[in-house]
């Protein structure tokens, strides 16, 4: 699993407490870049703001986006990336606590992956977030970077 990133979008910082310790608690061990708005999450994907100069041909391996997000919402965020030949196939997989059939319809109509709601009980978001890493991370094939 070296070299391989995780991008976890996530406004919540006790949300993004809870994944960072459920990953280590799973022994993915794995690099994992934190961005807290949808806009920050962009600037790093495509090389902008404080990220410009980042190597570009170095993306994350899958992409933990939340949907309720400052600045831009995650749908925006994933719509962007699929309209982008540089992230377009990039897996996004959305990790949320909203259960809206709208928000699921959308993300699905908009390319995402996969739609993981967030469990509550801490113990159950471990096991969810150690699936996610384990498929994501060592079964998926992921397309060549272009």
């Amino acid at each position: 699993m070296a070299n391989k990133t995780i991008l976890l979008v996530e406004d919540n910082l006790d949300d993004v407490d809870l994944t960072l310790r459920a990953l280590k608690k799973n022994n993915i061990k794995n690099e994992i870049v934190v961005a807290n708005d949808g806009a920050e999450a962009l600037d790093y994907l495509f090389g902008k703001g404080k990220y410009t100069g980042r190597d570009l041909t170095n993306m994350p391996t899958i992409i933990l986006l939340d949907i309720k997000l400052p600045k831009i919402d995650g749908l925006e965020v994933l719509h962007q990336l699929r309209e982008n030949k540089l992230t377009k196939f990039l897996p996004v997989v959305i990790l949320t606590s909203s259960s809206e059939e709208q928000d699921i319809v959308k993300s699905y109509s908009l390319g995402v992956n996969s739609y993981v709601r967030k469990p509550v009980d801490f113990i159950q978001f471990a096991e969810a977030v150690s699936h996610l890493g384990l498929y994501w991370l060592l079964i998926n094939e992921a397309p060549p970077v272009r």
